[in-house]
C-alpha cells in the first residue's frame, strides 16, 4: 500500500462561496494541464490515488485543509477541468445523489471518442463502493464517489464515508493500477482522523480464510446459514458480535437483526450461481452490508475462519511523525508531491498573483502537517 496518513476531515456544512469555486477552477485548470503535458493522463491518476497528495492539491487550490468538503470540493473542480479539457482523462459521480448517476455518467462519456469499455469501467466502480461499503465496515457511511478514467481503461477512484456521531470523516483512493485484487488489500490509501476499533474488514490478508468460507456459505442452500445462525444463538462465542451494534446485549438478539436484514433473494442468486470467489460474491446485485456481516459472523464462530479486525486506515501523522512515531517522515516522498506541485504552479499559465498565493499555500499546508 502507498502512503496513507491523517487529517483531521472535520464534518463541516454549507456550500463553497462561488468566488472561491471560480478561482479553483482557475488554478486547476492550470495545474493540470502542466502535469499532463510534462507526465501525462496515467500520472495525474496516480497521484490522485495518493491522499497526501489529492490533499496538498485541495490545499493549495484554496480549500481547508482540515475540512471534509475538501474532498467533495476539490473532486468536483477536478471533474469540471477533466471534462471540459482535453487532459486524456473524464470524471463520473460525485456527492449524494451525483454518486449514484456514475454508471449512467460513465456510458455518456464512452460514447463520446472513449475507447474504453464501459462495462469493464462500471464493474470496477460498482467494486469499489461494495468493498468500501460492505467488505469494511466501519461506522463510515459512504456519501461521495468519483471515478475518474482514460481512454485505455485505468481508473482512479476518491470515494469518501461519514460517520456523524464522531463528526468525522474518512476518505478512500484506489488505482487500477495497483489493483491486483479488488477483495485483497486493494486501496492505494486510506486517510482519516482516528483509528475504529470494533472493524469488520474482508478484505484484509488475515481475512483469507474467512473469504473462503463466506463464499462456500454462499453457495450452499440458504436454509443452511439459517441453521448456522440457529447455533450462534447458543453459542458463548462473541468474537464478532461487537460488529453488529454496540447495545445489542446478547448473541440472540443478533441473530434476529441479522436475519431481519439479510438479502435472501441475493443469497438464493449465489446458490444458483455458485460464485468461485469472494469477488464474484460480493458483485452480486443486493450483496450488501448485513449479508456480508452474516456470512462473516458464521465463518468465524462457526467455522473458526479469521475475519480481520484491523482498520485499513495507517494512523501516522501525514508522511510520518518527526519523532519517528508511529512511522518515520518519508522526506523522499514528502519532497516528490511538493516539488511536483511547484513545478506545476510555477509553469502553469496563471496570474501571478494566483501564483503566488497557490505557493503561499502549499507552504502552509506544509507547516501545518509537516514540521521541521
Amino acid at each position: 500500500m502507498s502512503v496513507s496518513g491523517t487529517f483531521d476531515l472535520r464534518l463541516h456544512g454549507g456550500k463553497a462561496p462561488p468566488w472561491l469555486v471560480s478561482r479553483m477552477l482557475k488554478l486547476a485548470e492550470g495545474i493540470f494541464q502542466v502535469i499532463y503535458l510534462e507526465f501525462g493522463e496515467i500520472e495525474i491518476l496516480r497521484r490522485l490515488s495518493d491522499p497526501i497528495w489529492f490533499q496538498a492539491v485541495s490545499n493549495v487550490l484554496g480549500y481547508d485543509w482540515d475540512s471534509s468538503g475538501s474532498t467533495t470540493v476539490t473532486s468536483a473542480v477536478l471533474k469540471h477541468v477533466f471534462n471540459k479539457n482535453d487532459l486524456g482523462i473524464r470524471a463520473a459521480g460525485g456527492k449524494g445523489k451525483r454518486s449514484r448517476s456514475t454508471l449512467n455518467e460513465i456510458d455518456q462519456l464512452c460514447e463520446k471518442n472513449y475507447d474504453a469499455d464501459p462495462k469493464e469501467l462500471k464493474y470496477a466502480s460498482r467494486l469499489v463502493a461494495k468493498v468500501d461499503t460492505s467488505a469494511i465496515q466501519a461506522g463510515y457511511n459512504i456519501y461521495h464517489h468519483m471515478f475518474f478514467f482514460t481512454r485505455s481503461g485505468k481508473w482512479a477512484v476518491i470515494q469518501q464515508g461519514m460517520n456523524i456521531d464522531l463528526k468525522s470523516a474518512r476518505r478512500y483512493h484506489w488505482f487500477s493500477g495497483n489493483v491486483k485484487s479488488f477483495v485483497v488489500e486493494p486501496h492505494s490509501g486510506v486517510i482519516g482522523d482516528r483509528v475504529v476499533s470494533n472493524v469488520m474488514n474482508m478484505v484484509a490478508y488475515e481475512s483469507e480464510e474467512a473469504r473462503k468460507v463466506s463464499v462456500e456459505i454462499a453457495s450452499e442452500p440458504i436454509s443452511n446459514l439459517r441453521k448456522y445462525l440457529s447455533l450462534i444463538e447458543d453459542s458463548k462465542q462473541t468474537t464478532l458480535t461487537s460488529f453488529i451494534d454496540h447495545s445489542f446485549k446478547s448473541i440472540k438478539h443478533c441473530k434476529i437483526v441479522l436475519e431481519k436484514n439479510i438479502n435472501w433473494d441475493a443469497l438464493k442468486v449465489a446458490y444458483e450461481t455458485k460464485p468461485s470467489n469472494f469477488e464474484q460474491l460480493l458483485a452480486i446485485q443486493g450483496i450488501g452490508p448485513a449479508t456480508v456481516k452474516a456470512l462473516a459472523l458464521v465463518s468465524e464462530i462457526i467455522f473458526d475462519a479469521e475475519v480481520s479486525k484491523r482498520d485499513p486506515i495507517r494512523y501516522s501523522f501525514a508522511f510520518g511523525g518527526k519523532d519517528g512515531v508511529p512511522y518515520p517522515v518519508d522526506r523522499k516522498k514528502m519532497d516528490e508531491a511538493i516539488d511536483l506541485l511547484k513545478f506545476a504552479i510555477e509553469h502553469a499559465k496563471i496570474g501571478d498573483k494566483n501564483k503566488i498565493v497557490a505557493l503561499r499555500r502549499l507552504s502552509i499546508f506544509m507547516d501545518k502537517n509537516f514540521p521541521q
